[in-house]
């Protein structure tokens, strides 16, 4: 079964949401995380939302294995869209996001950027009011002077059997730092450039690995 589908069914049922499922598309995002824990956070392209209590059914059918009504199939997408442009304006409230354009059918024109101190555990997309879930990537402090970043919604095939596919997925993830790289997994590795060092994964539907990375920071 899709990755996407599984993981979004067994976040939402428990709690009963109207929650979205967040997909990127095109897309240009650079991290920068420096030894100081200092960071900076950039995403430039499309996100594309899905209902994700919905998920889980084939969208051509009804319960019972028979073609929707037409009258009901308008009615439901006219739903999802009012849907979707609220998602937008709860976006565009929070801090980074320079702008937030809803363009239909699921799909967001998004602008984002944010800096600060990594103190803290930090994700993107989240929004609780908008009830957006699964994160493109995270970074997570490991102990008193690591972090890792993972970017799971940057790899479009999930799991030991590639189950589940981002179809739209074409864009680029650009880390650069000046802290040490304990691992990672690009396979040309880092190249140094002005005293830091970059790691660049171009990811496409075909990317079943998703950016992985662990540095040494300075410690709290």
């Amino acid at each position: 079964m899709n990755y996407w589908k599984v993981l979004a069914a067994a976040l939402i049922t428990p709690l009963a949401l109207a929650a979205c499922l967040l997909l990127p598309g095109k897309f240009q995002s650079t991290l920068t995380i420096h030894a100081d824990r200092s960071f900076s956070y950039a995403y430039k392209g499309e996100i594309i939302a899905t209902d994700a209590l919905e998920t889980t059914s084939a969208e051509n059918f009804t319960d019972d294995g028979t073609v929707p009504d037409p009258t009901e199939a308008a009615a439901e997408k006219a739903r999802k869209e009012a849907v979707f442009r609220e998602v937008a304006a709860k976006m565009a409230k929070e801090t980074g996001y320079r702008s937030v354009a809803y363009r239909g059918d699921g799909v967001f024109d998004v602008d984002y950027e944010i800096s600060g101190k990594l103190t803290h555990n930090f994700v993107f997309p989240y929004n609780q009011d908008a009830k957006m879930i699964f994160p493109f990537f995270a970074i997570e402090l490991r102990g008193k002077d690591l972090v890792r970043v993972q970017a799971p919604g940057f790899a479009a095939r999930q799991g030991p059997d590639h189950d589940g596919s981002n179809s739209r997925l074409d864009g680029t993830f650009t880390l650069i730092t000046d802290a040490e790289i304990v691992s990672q997994n690009h396979a040309d590795g880092a190249r140094p450039s002005g005293g830091n060092n970059t790691i660049r994964w171009k990811v496409t539907p075909d990317t079943d690995i998703a950016p992985t990375v662990v540095l040494k920071v300075e410690a709290l």
